[in-house]
């Protein structure tokens, strides 16, 4: 009977504050680059690279400056002219995709863990975009076998990842951790230290992966994302008409990184 073998995850990216106001990212990659800065490039067992992925709008504690960098790593806005007019967060991806891809080539990183926080009471998801991602899948079964305190998913775009605009996309296996609730601008120190042992659990599985470990396959249930709604909205001045119910309020919300 044949084996299949699959490749080693050789390089991981850990990348925080795409979003600039997401604080978790942005204080977990921090702290990281202080670790390594203390104890070296040995203090994990794989190699990691750390990214501040947007310093002027985490400077700013701001979304973005000029447009939403993780709507800029398509194929088509990556290889897009770089002018004068051009958007800081454009120019930025640009830089990210020649530091960790470049996207769709055999040179590109082998994973990215990208870090955001979201204002719903979603716990903790991985967003990825392809069921066939097989290093996706299992690391999310490993999550939610050790990750007891909040719920843990895994959403599916399911594009074709040319299309594919978010930072995680860049890399051959990549996805995003979305943790919540926390507000913008703030730190929850619950909700960051999910995203840390989330981090930490990755790092682990990719470790064990490439020593040779052999996970368990399975059924396990991931969401598709269908479409968006929006809230009402007045015909002519465009304003909001309606709120979030209060049976609902705490459990869904109007925005996700």
């Amino acid at each position: 009977m044949a084996s299949l073998f699959l490749p080693a995850l050789g390089r991981m990216a850990v990348c925080g504050g795409t979003h600039g106001n997401e604080l978790s990212g942005v204080f977990l990659v921090q702290e990281m680059e202080r670790q390594r800065k203390e104890k070296g490039d040995g203090v994990w067992p794989i190699p990691v690279t750390t990214v501040l992925s947007n310093p002027r709008a985490v400077e700013e504690c701001r979304r973005y400056i000029d447009t939403d960098m993780n709507r800029c790593f398509s194929t088509a806005t990556l290889s897009s002219p770089i002018t004068d007019s051009s958007p800081y967060e454009v120019r930025h991806a640009q830089e990210l995709n020649n530091l960790l891809g470049l996207k769709g080539s055999a040179d590109a990183i082998d994973m990215i863990c990208d870090l955001h926080n979201t204002t719903s009471n979603m716990g903790l998801t991985l967003i990825h975009y392809a069921t066939s991602d097989w290093a996706t899948m299992h690391i999310c079964k490993y999550l939610q076998t050790k990750i007891t305190k909040v719920p843990v998913r895994v959403l599916v775009m399911d594009v074709p990842i040319s299309d594919a605009y978010s930072l995680e996309s860049v890399s051959k296996h990549g996805f995003s951790i979305e943790v919540g609730p926390q507000p913008h601008g703030v730190v929850r120190a619950d909700i960051y230290l999910i995203m840390k042992e989330a981090v930490d659990l990755t790092i682990d599985w990719i470790h064990k992966f490439n020593s040779g470990t052999v996970f368990e396959g399975g059924d396990m249930e991931a969401f598709k994302f269908i479409k968006s709604i929006d809230y009402p909205r007045d015909p002519e001045t465009r304003h909001l008409t309606a709120a979030v119910h209060p049976q609902l309020q705490g459990l869904l919300s109007p925005q996700a990184g």
